[in-house]
């Protein structure tokens, strides 16, 4: 039987750079993530952005677009073995998207597009859908309907939604640990917690891009796991400082094994 992508019994992560990028990078942090995956109980998901469709500044780069996009995820696929997640941002997008990858992720901004999230569910592929920074927990389940409605045959099997941090004031962002419990009974589906978009500082980086707080990833991960997270969201690089986009936030890759290693022991003490 296969295993279930947002298994509810076993902390599983999601991981890999914010956006794609050469084929070389994509495998290195690919490959290190299929060897953290042993110490993962519930598995690993390699994620990677085709479009950076959101960001600030006009002239910053977006990444390779859908054709490109999804021949590079491919490749990491076939090279690693691990699943794969990808963001959409039109519906036009998620049924090429699921051809090749195995989860499709609705970004915090478009967490109430009708249009995008019923296309995804069509597709039948798993959906994690991130909570809008503006939302509170229980608005989170209109956006899992609207999913699962759409889906050939309706059902909250495979999808997920992840708490990314609320606005506090115009360029800050705070996680309400209450939010995990909250939109678990709310939505009764898996809760994601991303450690690394959580700690952004919209607005806050060079010319008006968005800045980060990584020293503070750790901490904040760990608290989720305590309050009840089912899985972790984490961005990751080799030199997040020389990333092409969301390098405030991303946890350096040599980083990743450790905090893994200590969310997994939380994981197993709270909830036993």
């Amino acid at each position: 039987m296969t295993a279930p992508v947002f298994p509810a019994d076993a902390l599983f992560l999601i991981a890999g750079p914010c956006q794609l990028e050469d084929d070389a990078l994509n495998l290195r942090v690919a490959e290190s993530l299929v060897r953290l995956g042993e110490r993962v109980p519930g598995g690993v998901i390699f994620k990677a952005s085709f479009d950076k469709a959101n960001r600030s500044n006009p002239g910053a780069t977006r990444g390779p677009g859908l054709e490109a996009g999804l021949a590079a995820l491919a490749r990491v696929r076939a090279a690693t073995g691990l699943r794969i997640l990808t963001d959409v941002h039109e519906p036009a997008q998620c049924a090429p998207a699921a051809e090749v990858v195995d989860v499709l992720q609705i970004p915090a901004f478009l967490c109430r597009q009708t249009d995008l999230l019923e296309a995804a569910g069509a597709t039948g592929r798993p959906v994690n859908v991130k909570k809008g920074q503006w939302m509170h927990p229980e608005g989170m389940l209109g956006a899992v309907r609207k999913v699962e409605g759409a889906r050939p045959v309706p059902s909250r099997e495979g999808l997920a939604v992840t708490e990314r941090g609320t606005f506090f004031g115009y360029g800050d962002l705070v996680v309400d640990m209450r939010a995990f419990a909250r939109m678990h009974e709310a939505c009764g589906v898996p809760v994601i917690m991303d450690g690394t978009h959580s700690v952004q500082r919209p607005g806050q980086g060079v010319g008006g891009a968005s800045g980060g707080a990584r020293e503070h990833v750790a901490t904040l991960t760990l608290a989720a796991v305590a309050a009840g997270a089912h899985g972790l969201f984490l961005e990751t690089h080799p030199d997040p400082d020389n990333a092409p986009s969301d390098g405030a936030n991303m946890l350096p890759l040599d980083a990743l094994a450790d905090l893994i290693d200590r969310a997994v022991d939380i994981w197993a003490r709270v909830r036993t």
